[in-house]
């Protein structure tokens, strides 16, 4: 099968560095040109988003403290894939009950993204869950700090347009829904 001109020929791999959520590749690259050199990434687990709906039309949102920025950032409920998960939705809807007390109805799978290909081998895989209730008590981890609440979607696109919302993954589950699914009758 021939290769595209374009790829890197991986030479040697090895964790450079290991915690819990990501672990920090070294590889060893030899590049189109032949230039031999090396380049890092972090690797993580498949994660998920979830931007759920109760049947009034609000939003479940989450208010968490991010140390990397100190500060609290208003977002959806996100998380990684487990090696018990099922599949990818039974991931979605264990993250949305331990993150909100929340469960859905139904779950529909969004869109799917690399969203920083140029340093991580992270997926995110975005779902929309309809007919949000409470139904029990968050599940936090415990470096976790998060406040749940339902908000209005204009109040939430507001948000968006004025800044105020700066999490990249809800920034993205927001846009895509509005752009291409809320008028699609979801």
């Amino acid at each position: 099968m021939p290769t595209d001109p374009l790829a890197w020929e991986t030479r040697d791999r090895d964790v450079a560095y290991s915690c819990p959520g990501f672990d920090v590749i070294n590889e060893s690259v030899r590049l189109p040109d032949g230039t031999e050199t090396d380049f890092d990434y972090v690797s993580e687990p498949a994660s998920v988003c979830i931007l759920p709906f109760t049947p009034d039309g609000d939003v479940v949102c989450i208010d968490e403290w991010r140390q990397a920025v100190s500060r609290v950032n208003r977002g959806l409920p996100v998380g990684g894939t487990e090696p018990d998960d099922d599949d990818l939705e039974a991931a979605a809807r264990r993250e949305l009950a331990e993150e909100t007390g929340h469960e859905a109805d139904h779950l529909e799978a969004l869109v799917t993204v690399e969203p920083a290909n140029g340093f991580a081998d992270s997926v995110m895989h975005f779902f929309v869950a309809h007919g949000c209730r409470p139904t029990a008590e968050q599940e936090l981890d415990h470096n976790e700090s998060i406040r749940s609440q339902t908000v209005g979607f204009d109040e939430l696109l507001e948000a968006l347009r004025e800044g105020a919302i700066r999490d990249g993954r809800t920034v993205l589950a927001l846009s895509y829904y509005q752009l291409f699914a809320a008028d699609a009758g979801e």
